[in-house]
């Protein structure tokens, strides 16, 4: 019993420092064009966010970091891309509303949830912090006010490294 408990710690300790890459998965920019998502990974850090239509957090949370990504760029050089996981059917709805958004950051469209499956990303809002690398090094789900600050605080552990 006491090697199988310290197996377990050892599996679960190699888990924790191994860090899990961003997918190569197809999805759509806002101009409609099929874009590899590692394409997004350009030696800056990058926040992940996924979000619906129909997810009033969603929203909540994409305009909170809209409302501050002057003052945080200024902090540190990153960038944001909101996912949407609205499907085929509503993926024109998702564009216009992130159009009237104003949100000033890049946003794609996983209509067939490709990303949204190879990351495991079952509810939204769902949030990911990913190195320069492309390594995914935080994630967080659902969404309260203030929370945000979260992925900032994340965005500048990695970018002082």
């Amino acid at each position: 019993m006491k090697k199988l408990f310290c197996l377990v710690i050892a599996m679960m300790s190699v888990a924790a420092v191994s860090a899990q890459a961003l997918p190569d998965v197809q999805v759509e920019n806002a101009q409609g064009k099929m874009i590899s998502t590692r394409s997004l990974v350009n030696g800056k850090p990058l926040i992940i966010s996924y979000w619906s239509i129909a997810c009033k957090p969603c929203i909540q949370e994409l305009n909170a970091i809209n409302d501050q990504l002057e003052e945080w760029r200024e902090e540190a050089d990153f960038d944001v891309v909101a996912v949407s996981v609205d499907d085929v059917r509503l993926k024109a709805t998702a564009k216009a509303k992130a159009a009237a958004m104003g949100w000033d950051f890049t946003c794609i469209y996983d209509a067939n949830q490709a990303l949204k499956r190879a990351m495991n990303v079952s509810l939204t809002p769902q949030s990911f912090v990913v190195d320069a690398e492309g390594n995914i090094i935080f994630s967080h789900s659902g969404y309260t006010p203030g929370s945000e600050v979260v992925l900032l605080e994340k965005v500048l552990e990695i970018s002082e490294k």
